[in-house]
Formats: structure tokens, sequence, C-alpha cells
């Protein structure tokens, strides 16, 4: 009768709600079922009614009633709580039952939200461990749904303790009270990465919100974890600023000399609030050696360049190869002015006899000042060369208008605050690394007139100004920006020449250059790590030597010498990624830099929601849970990277933008302008997160489950948190201190590692979050004891 007596309690709470007077517990109630010897399951159902008078009929049985009652020109709705022999009962007694509106499934599913969504809060975002198959053949990471400009989506990552050779099997069901797999099926593909399996993973549209998903493993014979789906960046509709905004002051792509006068226009409009940094060092500049190229094949092709900039004289020169149009003469080179001329050796016949090299030689010799000659390629020069007809003009092969300088360029940052004398927190963005990525100084700039437009009327921007230190350079690469413009649109790297000869001749123009990103001094190629290239004419060569080129120097200089800087996003295109530390590792084996702590990629996993939330809010664009993480998880290696340096150099939580997702110089209108709005708001969220982190004196909290207290046999502890924190503690009954153990990452984007307690043990730890705060103010370095401490007793 337990059950009945509760459904009797309900109904006295049900009949009060709906105003009725009942003096006793009424006769003919519904029918108790037969005992069993498990309880049947209840569901929430429609029962339809013809009027009031059957309304009373109802409450009379005693049936479980919600509050809702929905009247119509046909009838009357109300909603009751019955188990399938409670509904076969009413249905006898003439009741007419309706569809079936919750069932025990959304309890689970809401459960199981509810403490994912615990579990979030309490960690911070990032990747947890949602659920384990009974027998441990799977482990489900991630399970995030979310809905963007495309549609609505389902991403799903697992890992199988069998390895890349399982078949992993995603099911999901289609709403509330769905069966599993009503969704749909697919499965997962595995992810592996220099010949080492990390996880298993698929993205797919889905046309409901599924609330759980299931991943079984073949290997395993069907073991399946299940667990709820996450919302991924879900939108506060109302947001935090007030009208108005003001934004959108982009209005074409610009170029590195462009982007500069922008950011010293605002220095100039808001002195109060700004200044100029120039940069120390210069770059080589918009510019090139005078080049020809003479004869037609390989082995009598000569190259020939000029000593002189092409600006600065180079492009003035011609060269000739002349038939002297006599017997027997010899080879010989004149120079009148900026005309070198070379007057060909010939035999008794007439017939011209110099081969290629022997003109290099001659060249070398006669018009050293003015040129320098070589064969083409690496070739031995054997062939005989033709006379070229005329003067040939060198030329640099550079297009971009006089109002581009050739000269040497200072890069220029804009730096924005009230207090600009390194008492705030720093950050710092930069673009455009790789030239050819043009929407990214948009990104900076759009960033910078944000910040300063709104600061006179915004209370959330003026907290930013009056509390950051902001740092902003639009272009970091600004001699390849301005190639990529004028020349050649693909140009990724910078623009100085480090070839040899051998592959220094003006067809091989386009591949000259350092790829910016791949030439600092962190897990560079030049410490063992993969991602780059020692080739002077790869895409991805590293340079001649860590921070070998003025663009990188520029780079590392400003958080040497602005310390306070505690936060930075490398802005690039494209991909629709955001990353962080490590990207890079060695093979074989595909040994990364060092992981954050578990407590750390928390920190950035929460602080990237808030950002790729803020984009999504422009438009829909959504960064997906797959495309975030730290680089070498979710990309591939890249060895020299800036972030890296950022990170392990530095201290400095440093991100990657990879801005769009489908290439990298769309037309401006829409797409090329509608990235640059998303992702400054995304640099403007950033800077709100680096405010929160510099004015946050909350101490994190901690607590030990399944927590204190005695277990048959070994027990598996992991500890809970109010916030993104590094837990350190000891098991020996000393002190935690700092050089305690941490508690780590159980793999790659896996949760945090349990600890494995197999005989009577007391655990000491403390916590300290992301900004420093330690955990119930205790003091690691000192002697104080109000650290936390739990005693876990097996046996």
């Amino acid at each position: 009768m337990g059950r009945q007596i509760l459904q009797h309690a309900r109904w006295a709470v049900v009949v009060a709600a709906l105003g009725l007077v009942v003096a006793t517990i009424p006769t003919g109630a519904v029918a108790e079922p037969e005992p069993s010897s498990e309880l049947e399951p209840a569901a929430l159902v429609e029962v339809h009614l013809d009027g009031r008078a059957a309304l009373d009929r109802l409450i009379a049985t005693g049936a479980d009633l919600a509050e809702k009652v929905a009247e119509s020109d046909s009838g009357i709705t109300v909603y009751a709580v019955l188990t399938p022999s409670e509904a076969q009962d009413l249905r006898e007694r003439g009741f007419t039952i309706g569809r079936t509106v919750e069932t025990e499934a959304n309890w689970a599913a809401a459960v199981a939200e509810r403490e994912a969504t615990i579990q979030a809060k309490r960690r911070g975002e990032g990747y947890q461990t949602l659920a384990v198959s009974p027998g441990g053949a799977v482990r489900l990471l991630r399970a995030d749904y979310f809905t963007s400009s495309q549609g609505r989506f389902l991403s799903v990552e697992a890992k199988s303790s069998a390895g890349a050779g399982d078949t992993l099997t995603l099911r999901w069901d289609s709403g509330p009270g769905t069966a599993m797999g009503s969704g749909g099926s697919v499965a997962l593909g595995a992810f592996v990465d220099a010949g080492v399996y990390l996880y298993h993973r698929r993205q797919v549209a889905v046309a409901t919100r599924p609330y759980l998903v299931e991943v079984a493993s073949t290997a395993a014979g069907g073991d399946a974890a299940t667990a709820a789906a996450r919302d991924w960046l879900p939108l506060d509709e109302h947001g935090d600023r007030r009208d108005p905004y003001l934004t959108d002051f982009v209005d074409h792509y610009l170029d590195p000399t462009e982007a500069t006068a922008r950011i010293e226009q605002l220095h100039a409009e808001f002195p109060g609030l700004t200044e100029i940094i120039e940069l120390p060092y210069r770059t080589n500049g918009y510019r090139r050696k005078a080049q020809a190229l003479l004869g037609a094949a390989t082995a009598n092709r000569v190259v020939v360049t000029s000593r002189a900039w092409g600006s600065e004289g180079g492009n003035a020169l011609t060269v000739e190869l002349r038939d002297p149009g006599a017997a027997s003469s010899p080879l010989g080179v004149t120079v009148s002015g900026t005309a070198v001329l070379v007057w060909l050796g010939t035999d008794a016949a007439g017939a011209v006899t110099s081969t290629a090299a022997q003109v290099v030689a001659a060249l070398d010799a006669g018009a050293a000042t003015l040129v320098d000659a070589f064969t083409y390629r690496g070739s031995t020069g054997t062939g005989v060369v033709t006379a070229t007809g005329g003067p040939v003009a060198l030329t640099d092969f550079l297009n971009a208008p006089a109002a581009v300088s050739r000269a040497p360029f200072t890069v220029k940052a804009l730096r924005i605050g009230k207090h600009r004398d390194g008492s705030r927190v720093g950050v710092l963005g930069y673009a455009q690394e790789h030239a050819r990525e043009w929407v990214t100084p948009l990104v900076v700039v759009e960033t910078a007139e944000r910040v300063l437009r709104n600061y006179a009327h915004d209370g959330a921007t003026r907290q930013l100004v009056d509390n950051l230190d902001i740092f902003l350079v639009p272009s970091v690469n600004p001699d390849g920006g301005h190639y990529s413009f004028y020349d050649f649109n693909g140009q990724r790297r910078t623009m100085l020449n480090h070839c040899a000869d051998n592959s220094s001749d003006p067809n091989r123009r386009n591949s000259w250059g350092v790829d910016q990103n791949r030439n600092y001094p962190d897990g560079s190629i030049f410490d063992g790590y993969s991602g780059a290239s020692p080739s002077c004419t790869s895409d991805v060569f590293a340079g001649p030597a860590e921070l070998s080129e003025q663009e990188s120097r520029n780079v590392a200089w400003l958080p040497q010498q602005y310390p306070n800087i505690r936060f930075s996003m490398n802005i690039h295109s494209f991909g629709n990624y955001f990353m962080w530390s490590p990207g890079a590792y060695q093979v074989p084996g595909r040994t990364t830099l060092p992981r954050p702590s578990f407590g750390t990629e928390a920190f950035f996993w929460s602080a990237s929601q808030q950002i790729l939330t803020a984009i999504k809010a422009s438009r829909g664009t959504v960064v997906t849970p797959a495309r975030t993480g730290p680089v070498a998880d979710v990309l591939y290696s890249a060895a020299g990277n800036s972030g890296d340096m950022m990170y392990y150099r530095y201290g400095i939580f440093a991100w990657n933008f990879e801005v769009g997702d489908s290439g990298f110089q769309h037309a401006f209108a829409p797409e090329g302008h509608a990235q640059a709005l998303e992702f400054a708001g995304g640099l403007v969220a950033l800077l709100g997160v680096a405010h929160r982190w510099a004015t946050d004196r909350q101490r994190p909290a901690t607590t030990l489950l399944p927590g204190p207290g005695s277990y048959p046999g070994p027990v598996a502890v992991h500890f809970a948190a109010s916030e993104p924190v590094t837990v350190y503690y000891t098991t020996d009954g000393s002190r935690p201190t700092l050089a305690s153990p941490m508690v780590q990452s159980s793999g790659v984007r896996e949760g945090a590692q349990p600890l494995v307690i197999t005989q009577t043990t007391t655990l000491r730890w403390f916590s300290v979050d992301a900004a420093g705060n330690v955990e119930g103010n205790y003091h690691p370095e000192q002697n104080g004891e109000n650290y936390r401490r739990a005693t876990v007793t097996i046996g």
C-alpha cells in the first residue's frame, strides 16, 4: 500500500491546487497493482475528458494528476502520472488515455544532464569522462549538442581499450522518452596521428536534440557507455551589454600599411587611452633584388641578380648576351652605366661557343659591382648560351603601388588602457604571422575600434579599458602581407630569401621566406619536434635558426618587455579551430611538449567556451568541440609556433584562433566582413576572461568523492571542485606543498585520473585556481595545517 498512500498524498495536493475540497480519501480509487518483484515504471500521460463531471470522476479515483488542466471546445485534457496497470484500470473505467508525455527515460536523462552540469561547474568546462561502460571497454569522453547557422549537430568522442581497430557504434535518442537509436546510428572514426591512436570521434547532423547517447564496442561484444548530451556554447539571449554597443568598423581588407595607419589614427583620436609602441626589429622590407633569367634550357640558362635592391637601383639594370658576328671572338663583358653587355665567344666559323658556366664566370669578373650570376638550379652550365637579341631589363617583380614603402618596415602595436604602466594584467592580440590570412588584421582593428569607441558609454567596455593593459598588433608579418596582396596571394611566409643560388632564380620567387609560426624557440624543429622543414622552399621552412627573423623577434620582444602580459591570442585563418598548448610533438612516439596540469587545461576549456560563445552570438558560427583543444590533439604538430613560446617560456595563457572555415581570401562582402566581426567579438571576450581572472579573489573549494569512509576493497576517488583547479596531494602523512604530486589527466582529452586507494589512507590536499587563489587560505610554503584531509578506510 506504500505507493497508494503516496498517490493519495499527491492527489490531496493536486486537489488543493485545483481549488476543490475533499473531506476523505474516496472509495473506488485506482486499483493497486498485484504484488510484483519489480515496481512498474510510471509515465506522464494525457487523459482526455468530455467535461467537468468526468474530471470530478477522475479525481475521485485518486489518480496522480499534474496541475495542468487544458480546456477546449472538444473537452478537457489533464495530465496524470500512471503505471501501465493504473492506465489500464482507467481505460476499463471508461477514461481515454492519450499520448505519453514523459517517461522514466526523461528522468534518467535529466539526472544525467544535471550531474554533467554540476561536474562542469565544479571542475570547470573541459574534458571530463562522461561515462565508462560496465566492462570498461569504452570511455565516453564527450557528447555535445549544438546549433549553428547550418543546423543541429551532435559531436561525440570516445576511447576504446581495444584501440583504433575497434569499431565503436554511436546511437542516440530523438528526445525525451524516445528509444535509444531513434535519432540515428553511425560508426565513430578512429583518430590516429603520427601512428598513435588517440580516440574515436564523429560529428553528425541531427533532426532533434538528443538527450542520451550510447557508444558500444564491437571488440568487447557490445559493451556500451551511455551519457546525457551536453549543450555546447548555449547562447544567453539577453547578453551582458547595453545598447548602443557600437560595432562594424571595417569595410575592406587592409594591407599592412593600411592596418598600421588605422591604429595610428586611433591613437591620434584617443591619445589619453592609447599609445603606439614601435617594435624594435625592423623587417627587411617589401623589397627584392632585381633579376633576369636568360636562356631556355636548364644547361644553358644564366640567372643574373642585382647587387642592389630593385627599388634602390637594381630595377634600372639591363643585361645583354650579344653575338659579335665575327669568327674567333673572345668572351668578354663591358659595363656602361647600368647596362651590362656580354660579348659571346665564337669559334673559327663564327658560331657562339660560350657556355652558361663561362658566361657566369665572365659576369662575376667583369660586372661584379652590379650583378651576381649563377647557373640555373645547380646545373653545371655546360650548355651553349644563345644571344638575347637585345638588352633584358632586370626586375624585382614587385607590383605594389608606390604607397607601399620598399624600405624596412617598423611593426607597430596599439597599446590601450587607462593605466599603461605595467600595473594591470596585459592581453596581447597579434595577427598575420601567415601573410595570406587577410581577415586576421581586421579582427585586431575591429577589436581596437570597439574597445575605444564604446569606452565612453558602455560600462562593460570601460571596465576592460580601466583594468587591463591591451596590446594589439594587426600585422606582425608586413612584408609577406604586402607580397600576398600585390604579387602572390598564396604567400604564407615572410619575404626574405634564405636560399642558396640553386634555389634563387626568379621562377622560385614565390617559394622564398620563413614560416614565422615555425621560427620560435620552444618545441622547434631544432629541438627535434615535428611539423616544420629545413628546406628554404618549403611553406613550413623554420628558418636557418630559432628567432632568425626580425618578425618573430618582435613577437618575442613583447612579453619580454611587458611581463604583465598574461593572456595572448594569435589570430590565424582558416579552419574554425580554437587551440592552445601543447602545439608540437616528436616522432616516433608522438611525445608532446609537457601538457598543462589538469586544472590549467580545465581553465583553458572554461575560458574557451566563453570566448567561443561570443563568436557564436554574432551569426551562429560554432567552433566545434572537435576543433577545440590543444593543437597537438585536434590538428597536427606545429614545431616552433609562437603560442608554445608564450605558454612555456613566459607563462602566458595563450590561444590560437583559426578564423573562418573555407578559405583565406573570401570576397569581403559578405564572408570576410562577417568573419572579422564575429572573431573580434571573440577577442573582446578574451579581454573579459582576462578581467575576470585579474579580479578573481574567490578561493576554490574541493570535495573528495566518493568521500571518506569505510570500503570493503580498493576504491577510486577523485576531487570535485567549484572551478578549474590544480590539486596537490599527499598520501604518506606529509604536508602537501607545491612540490607534491598533482592530479593529472587520465589521457588525451580524458578526465582527471582517479586515485586508487588500496589500503587505509589519509589524503591531504589543497587546490589552487588559475588566478592563484589557494583553497582555505592555506600557505603551502609555510607551516600551517589548514589543508584538506580525509581518511579512506579499506577492509
